[in-house]
């Protein structure tokens, strides 16, 4: 076995988180798990499956199920000079939370005028495509993002899911970080086994292109690859951009892709009124204007309530779709 071979694991995208967590929790004594059945069941997803046994009840604590009551003592903790991580169950279950995260997390650094800071992480699986119920399935990333102080970090690897994650501890102010499920056991990547950061707020090139540009996240990134990849039979070469921080996003990757290209498609599984693909198309359309060669396209969920099974393929775009778009797009 090679060095590189034997200082690597082959994760998938749950592992990753798994092992972030771990790896920080050994880097440091101020980092807590709490949450829903994350101690001795190890979380619904097995994301946190064997932390207790490693960290003990001090470090790894199940909590009630009071999604409010968990992200205000996190907000207690951190501010005192521990570094929590709450898990959510399902990123659908934390509306209660909501007053907590927007009017305590995300202003507590300003309201006390840097006295205190909220160093923690708010960790939720969220998305669609895995037949569960609506609340299990929404894409609502787009709420957290209009909150000034939150950061909001939605990974599409094994290898940036431990990366951000890290990152993501070790930053001083509260982070959202949405995992999507959707993809938690999809595919393995190599991922070091010493610790290691992955920038918060700087986006990917995950395929170049000079022809049009792509802009997704999450769960959404694999399809517009394999759209891109089709696409590319006929010659359109597409650029795919990973935005993986929403807040801040990397506005200087997104214009500068599109300065090149001169043409967008915009794939998110958020309905399509007030996702996050209007607010790229306003800043391309402020910041670039006048590189603009054709319309920008969204691909993204509808604007109704999740669907249940028999529909939910309808609903999530998928690489046609995605393919599409950047066809016509391509074209016009």
């Amino acid at each position: 076995m090679s060095t590189q071979e034997s200082n690597t694991q082959n994760l998938t995208l749950v592992q990753a988180v798994r092992d972030g967590l771990k790896s920080e929790m050994e880097r440091d004594d101020d980092v807590i798990v709490l949450g829903e059945d994350v101690g001795k069941n190890g979380g619904v997803f097995r994301a946190t499956e064997g932390l207790y046994d490693a960290f003990g009840g001090d470090r790894v604590i199940d909590t009630p199920l009071a999604e409010s009551g968990i992200i205000g003592t996190s907000i207690g903790m951190a501010a005192y000079g521990l570094r929590p991580v709450p898990e959510m169950q399902f990123s659908g279950f934390m509306y209660p939370a909501f007053d907590q995260l927007v009017s305590h997390a995300a202003r507590l650094r300003t309201r006390s005028r840097g006295r205190f800071t909220c160093p923690m992480v708010v960790r939720a699986p969220y998305g669609g495509g895995i037949r569960a119920p609506e609340h299990h399935s929404e894409s609502k990333e787009a709420i957290y993002t209009h909150e000034a102080g939150l950061k909001v970090v939605v990974p599409s690897t094994p290898y940036d899911t431990k990366g951000l994650l890290a990152a993501a501890i070790r930053d001083p102010d509260p982070v959202v970080f949405l995992e999507p499920k959707l993809i938690y056991r999809a595919f393995r990547e190599d991922v070091p086994e010493e610790p290691y950061t992955v920038e918060l707020g700087e986006a990917a090139v995950r395929r170049e292109g000079e022809d049009l540009s792509v802009f997704t996240w999450g769960a959404m990134t694999r399809p517009t690859l394999e759209a891109a990849e089709s696409a590319a039979e006929d010659g359109i070469d597409a650029e795919v951009i990973d935005l993986r921080t929403l807040s801040p996003m990397d506005t200087d990757a997104i214009v500068e892709s599109f300065k090149k290209t001169g043409r967008a498609v915009v794939v998110h599984e958020a309905p399509k009124t007030g996702g996050l693909a209007g607010e790229i198309t306003a800043t391309i359309q402020t910041e670039a204007l006048y590189y603009q060669e054709a319309p920008i396209a969204r691909v993204t969920g509808f604007d109704v309530p999740y669907p249940l099974y028999a529909l939910e393929d309808y609903y999530m775009p998928e690489d046609t779709r995605i393919e599409d778009a950047i066809r016509e797009t391509y074209g016009a």
